[in-house]
This record gives structure tokens, sequence and C-alpha cells, in this order.
């Protein structure tokens, strides 16, 4: 499956067009997740754009990035808070996380249950997932001229079944991104307008979907047992791509 590589991101991310998409997905997830207080938060996949408004209030935010798709120096001033993983076997404990936000990332993974268990094991009693994915019948995931255009749409019923089968409970959900997908300065300028009326009118139509998961802890003896547990794997030095500061080798004790 072909998936944007982490220059691709951020170079979408700072274009005019990203700039508003990070706006529109930014004030969804605010309205789910009014405050993160002292909770610990990691984004995962392509999740920093998203990051920095908790970062004030929560008692700890960090990225991790995939293999595939490479790493990026974050935040620019200041200490690293990314790192470059396996996300079958993320190097955190168990029960140590209390919000995670996927972006960028299920929809072009081929490995889904792994990861989603993996998710499971490193939240807390409490915890809660929230993905973001190309909604299937959106303009979005018709174009590759955003990232939203490569792998794997899904639709609403699809995201809860699989959250479901992988020992989370599908709660709030939202659409985002109602606007085409274009750089038009009208566009861009017009895009609360399109975000106040889509989601009035055209609600199915959204370009992302954006779902909460709550932990199952009942769950534990659902879920298929691992051959082997693996102990988290800590990268060596050699990287797909570092913009920026060389990052840190990531510790367990976060």
């Amino acid at each position: 499956m072909i998936r944007p590589d982490v220059i691709d991101l951020r170079n979408f991310y700072h274009s005019p067009l990203g700039q508003v998409v990070r706006r529109v997905i930014s004030r969804k997830i605010r309205q789910m997740w009014p405050d993160l207080k002292n909770f610990r938060l990691l984004g995962l996949g392509y999740a920093t754009p998203y990051l920095n408004i908790f970062r004030p209030e929560a008692e700890r935010v960090i990225s991790f990035m995939p293999l595939e798709q490479g790493v990026i120096q974050w935040p620019r001033e200041g200490g690293s808070l990314v790192s470059l993983v396996d996300e079958r076997t993320l190097p955190l404990p168990d029960a140590s996380i209390d919000r995670i936000i996927w972006v960028h990332g299920l929809e072009n993974s081929t490995d889904i249950d792994p990861i989603l268990q993996e998710l499971w094991r490193v939240l807390t009693s409490t915890g809660k997932l929230l993905v973001v994915v190309p909604g299937r019948r959106g303009l979005w995931a018709r174009t590759e001229n955003t990232p939203f255009g490569y792998g794997y749409p899904y639709n609403d019923k699809q995201l809860n079944r699989l959250l479901r089968d992988n020992g989370f409970t599908p709660g709030d959900r939202q659409g985002a991104l109602y606007m085409p997908p274009g750089n038009w300065r009208l566009n861009l300028r017009l895009w609360r307008v399109w975000e106040n009326v889509g989601a009035k009118w055209w609600r199915r139509f959204s370009g992302v979907r954006i779902m909460e998961a709550e932990k199952q802890v009942y769950a534990l003896t659902a879920l298929p047992e691992r051959e082997t547990r693996r102990r988290p794997v800590i990268l060596p030095a050699a990287r797909p791509v570092i913009v920026g500061r060389e990052l840190p080798r990531i510790g367990e004790d976060l």
C-alpha cells in the first residue's frame, strides 16, 4: 500500500490548504476533548499538527511516527518529543497513556489488528482513542493532492466494527472537511461556511471521519493472544528521514 512519507505530510501542512485543514480538524478534536488537564497524550501516525493545542494543559505530550513513514523533528523549539517506532511494539509500559490521537495512520496500515491491540495495551483503564480517517463518501478520499487521498477510507459502520473487534467501545463521532480539496483562494476563505453548511446538510459526505473509542477493560480475555510477548523495540540510529536536530533514541521511561 502506497502511503505519503513524512516530507509529503510536512509540506502539505505548510501549504495554505493544509493550514486550513489543521484549523478545521483541530476545532473538531477540541470539541470532543475540551480539557486534557493532567492527562498523558500520545499522537500516532502524523498527529503533530493537532498536538500543540494540548501542550499547555496536558501532563505530557509525545508523538510516535511509524517506520514506513519516517520522522521529523517536533516541536521546533526545545527538546524533542517525537520518536520513530514500530507501531506493533510501542516502547511504553502497560496502561501508561490516557489519550491517543491517531491521524494519517489507520487508513495506511495493513497490520491493523496488532496495532489496535498495542494501543489497547498502553491505554489506561479509562483511556480513549481518537481516530481520524478519510471518509468513504467524501471528495477528499478521491484525490491524491492531499494525504487523505491515500490508503483505505472508512465509514462509521466499518470503524465501529473494527474498533469493537479490538476491545474498544466506539463513542462520539464527528465529520469534518466538507469543503472541496482545492487550493483556490475563495475556497480557503469560505472554509467556515463550507463546514457549517456541510455539518447541517451533507453529514454523510464529510472528507474525514473522527471517532472516539474507549478502552474496554473487560475485553482482555476476548482479545486474541499473541504467540509471544515481544519487548518494545528500541530502534537503531538509522532513520528514513530527519529534519532539524538529531533526535535522541527513545528510552523505556517517558
